[in-house]
């Protein structure tokens, strides 16, 4: 995610020591290349002005969390005072950031300030945290919005509006809270009933809570809605469409129909993993393991890069359990090559090897 030091871009552009090599490592993938170089800039006393720090310890906690080495990311937090303390804003160093004003906190230390306790098992911490960041992106909405000539700021902090509901959504969701989940997110769709891929979301809450008739409403919204979002391109609210029928299929069971949605969706884009990796299921559950293989092997091929995720990665080895006798030494084959190609951060004990 992007690493801004205050609300604006374009301050961090021009402000950060060395950001572009940071951000193209993050890119890449390159979560250990990120990890030495903010060591070698602590060790050679690189970092000279107050916002180098945050950035680089954002960006080596991001790193660590990357890995799932969070006890290492919880030591970087705690190495900070409270992210709000005066310590942390520009005016508090006039002679360094002359007429700035501001938190100089990267808005993703302050998510991996409620993320990390939550991967430490402190759930109820972690979740208080999120809330307090919920709480805290609402209040800078108002300020932008009282501020009209800062359209891409407002924008931005709407974002991250719905960036940080669907983490505690996401949360809730793994403890089966449902309730609350729905009520966050009609909460975030009173405000803006516009913007598909949220209505979307809506209706996946509705299936898994068994709401098939709700799910349908949502999904006939998505396509009455058009593309009226700006942050969709055509060819993704048509694949989003086509995703949400496929789901209303499989829920029936009639993965026929199912897979033709994916197929669609998959000559638009053939980098739509969400499509690829259930069209391979909807053949799964028809009994065409073979065909099933091919089309989750050809992703994997055509598009290294997007297709290579632990659940792709997971059904792929589970079909081959069923399919090959010596599936250890095709799964031991998958594992080399991933090897080689996959980021840092891939978790290769998917394979089962």
């Amino acid at each position: 995610m992007a690493m801004e030091c205050d609300s604006e871009a374009k301050q961090m552009e021009e402000a950060c020591h060395d950001m572009s090599s940071l951000e193209d490592l993050a890119s890449r993938g390159a979560w250990r290349s990120i990890i030495d170089k903010v060591s070698r800039a602590r060790a050679l006393s690189l970092l000279h002005k107050p916002h180098d720090h945050l950035t680089y310890l954002a960006f080596n906690a991001l790193a660590f969390t990357k890995l799932r080495r969070f006890n290492e990311a919880s030591s970087e937090l705690d190495s900070l005072e409270d992210l709000d303390s005066s310590h942390y804003r520009y005016e508090t160093y006039p002679k360094i950031y002359p007429n700035r004003v501001g938190s100089m906190v990267p808005f993703s230390l302050r998510w991996l300030h409620a993320l990390i306790p939550i991967k430490l098992g402190q759930r109820q911490q972690g979740m208080d945290r999120f809330y307090t960041l919920l709480d805290f992106v609402r209040l800078k909405l108002l300020q932008k919005q009282n501020h009209h000539n800062l359209s891409l700021s407002l924008n931005l902090w709407r974002q991250r509006e719905v960036f940080v509901v669907n983490c505690i959504i996401g949360h809730h969701l793994s403890q089966k809270e449902f309730g609350v989940c729905l009520s966050l997110m009609k909460e975030l769709l009173s405000r803006d009933f516009s913007d598909p891929l949220l209505v979307s979301q809506l209706g996946y809450m509705q299936l898994q809570i068994g709401d098939l008739e709700g799910a349908k409403v949502s999904f006939f919204k998505v396509e009455d809605l058009g593309k009226s979002n700006g942050s969709l391109s055509d060819v993704e609210f048509k694949n989003l469409v086509n995703r949400n029928k496929a789901l209303i299929y499989l829920v029936g069971k009639d993965y026929v129909s199912a897979v033709r949605e994916y197929e669609e969706c998959i000559e638009r884009d053939s980098a739509d993993v969400v499509a690829v990796n259930n069209k391979a299921l909807c053949l799964m559950y028809l009994r065409d393991l073979s065909d099933s293989i091919k089309v989750l092997e050809s992703a994997l091929e055509r598009v290294p890069t997007v297709a290579l995720n632990e659940t792709l990665v997971v059904n792929l080895c589970s079909m081959y359990e069923l399919a090959y006798v010596n599936h250890s030494d095709i799964k031991r084959t998958l594992s080399s090559w991933i090897a080689r190609v996959a980021p840092d951060d891939f978790d290769a004990s998917c394979t089962r090897t």
